[in-house]
């Protein structure tokens, strides 16, 4: 889970790096962030290359939008991506207990 506190984001529920608590600059959009959590900085720094990433795709389709409708529409896009992974990794399950009940 990430979350905003004044240009600092908090990583959590993440794998984990025992006795670590990475601190790392990252440019997402223009923007630096302090990001911090119990992660590698290698991690860290390809989430916030990912959605560096992704929100520049969303601008250059919509070069209109501010950079705070950018970073909604990224999170609905990515959210919208977890949910159908979720579903597919649940019916793999289903289908996994399925096979090993017969």
């Amino acid at each position: 889970m990430l979350t905003l506190s004044r240009r600092e984001l908090e990583v959590s529920d993440l794998p984990e790096v025992k006795d670590s608590k990475a601190r790392v600059m990252v440019k997402i959009f223009g923007e630096d962030y302090v990001v911090k959590g119990p992660v590698t900085r290698e991690y860290i720094e390809m989430l916030a290359a990912y959605v560096d990433k992704r929100m520049r795709q969303i601008s250059q389709r919509n070069p209109q939008l501010s950079g705070a409708k950018v970073a909604v529409l990224t999170a609905l896009n990515l959210a919208d991506e977890l949910v159908k992974l979720q579903e597919d990794y649940d019916s793999l399950i289903k289908l996994i207990e399925e096979e090993k009940g017969k």
